[in-house]
């Protein structure tokens, strides 16, 4: 009974993982994914203690050290000036577009994507409101540009997060095997939604019919956005290091939280609570699967059949499916805890192709998710066929170049080794 029940609460999570809420009911992912985890609990399919053993809690701690700096450059007004340097220093729309693909994208691969998007959206939305401008195109390249700027690190975003902690991954290699790809998949992002709106990006902002919150502006503290960027430069070079980067990053976000002008509690607010929760209730779940030994059969039927994902053929679809369905940090927990020891090459690949493929639908990505919600309480709407109509040739162009790029770097096979 404990296995049927495992089975079908995993079932019922991931379909709701897919969906994105509880019909009829304000329950999104991370209420999905909870409420899975008491599922299990109540049933007696799994314990306290196995919740404990079954969530990689390197993986969290780096994750919130990488919000705890976020929150610092939050609290600094790193963000209000880098939407003011955005918006002011375009002379022109395409100018003004390339800067916002630029700076979305470079903060992106420093930092979580997900907070750099949470931040930067209702600024921008004001800055090109300023301007007299319609805002959702550059809106879409805030979105879209997240998603490939975070490609290019090992701490870009939670997926990525979860493939170097798990797979113990080299910073720098790491950059080397995916920084070109984000790199050009920038300039498709600047390239496509410059060829889809450059008829409209000219065109006036478009009018507000309801009362709408003011943006909320941090005046700019020059010294604590030093002590912000220290923090970042640090992070970055311990992860270069053999040093365990999440004990690093740990005090690294404890050094930042000891600070005379900001008090512990509005750093602390300002961390991403709810994916945190998403993030351990999705280890805990995945690790209750593989506690039945059900994965290690599967993974036993995918080798006969030689559908291991240790190749592009079968990774690039698989990816761009779950991706855009269940999400790409519930997609990669998932696959990692079912399949054993993958290769490195195909730790780069999926951490490459999860990301990228996070832009071929609004649903492909949190980023994407996050940008929409606070666009609409702003007063901006964007639509899912806006949105695919530059996220479908964006991804399809990006990921063309990252699956060349990994093939002829030796990354990744584009056949299973056996059919070769």
């Amino acid at each position: 009974m404990h296995v049927f029940w495992t089975v079908l609460i995993f079932v019922l999570t991931y379909a709701g993982m897919a969906a994105g809420r509880l019909p009829w009911l304000q329950v999104d992912r991370t209420g999905i994914a909870l409420l899975g985890v008491i599922g299990l609990l109540v049933s007696g399919a799994m314990t306290i203690d196995d919740i404990g053993s079954n969530i990689d809690t390197s993986t969290l701690v780096l994750l919130f050290a990488l919000m705890i700096i976020s929150a610092q450059f939050v609290a600094a007004g790193f963000y209000d000036k880098c939407a003011e340097w955005i918006t002011s220093k375009a002379h022109g729309p395409a100018a003004l577009l390339a800067l916002t693909v630029a700076v979305t994208g470079a903060l992106s691969a420093v930092l979580a994507n997900d907070t750099v998007v949470f931040a930067l959206t209702p600024l921008i939305i004001a800055g090109v409101r300023e301007r007299g401008l319609d805002p959702r195109p550059y809106l879409l390249a805030v979105a879209a540009a997240s998603n490939a700027g975070s490609a290019a690190t090992v701490i870009g975003n939670p997926q990525n997060i979860v493939i170097g902690q798990i797979g113990d991954l080299s910073f720098s290699m790491f950059l080397v095997a995916c920084g070109i790809p984000a790199l050009v998949a920038l300039c498709i992002v600047f390239g496509v939604i410059w060829f889809i709106w450059r008829e409209r990006m000219g065109t006036t902002v478009l009018a507000v019919t309801r009362d709408i919150p003011e943006v909320p502006v941090h005046p700019h503290d020059r010294r604590q956005t030093i002590k912000g960027l220290v923090a970042a430069a640090g992070l970055l070079a311990l992860c270069t290091t053999a040093l365990p980067r999440e004990t690093g990053a740990l005090v690294i976000a404890a050094l930042l939280l000891a600070n005379r002008k900001f008090t512990s509690r509005i750093m602390i607010a300002a961390v991403d609570w709810p994916l945190l929760v998403l993030v351990s209730c999705l280890f805990a779940i995945t690790g209750a699967l593989a506690d039945t030994g059900i994965p290690w059969k599967l993974i036993a039927w995918l080798q006969d059949w030689q559908l291991i994902p240790d190749n592009l053929a079968v990774l690039t679809p698989l990816t761009l499916f779950m991706s855009n369905t269940i999400g790409s940090t519930p997609f990669v927990i998932l696959l990692l805890k079912i399949w054993p020891n993958p290769p490195q090459g195909a730790l780069y690949g999926l951490a490459l192709l999860s990301s990228l493929a996070g832009n071929l639908l609004l649903v492909g990505s949190l980023a994407n998710i996050i940008v929409v919600e606070r666009a609409t309480l702003f007063g901006v709407r964007l639509s899912f066929a806006e949105h695919a109509r530059v996220g479908i040739p964006i991804t399809i162009l990006s990921i063309a170049f990252a699956l060349f790029w990994l093939s002829v770097n030796g990354w990744l096979p584009w056949t299973p080794t056996g059919s070769e």
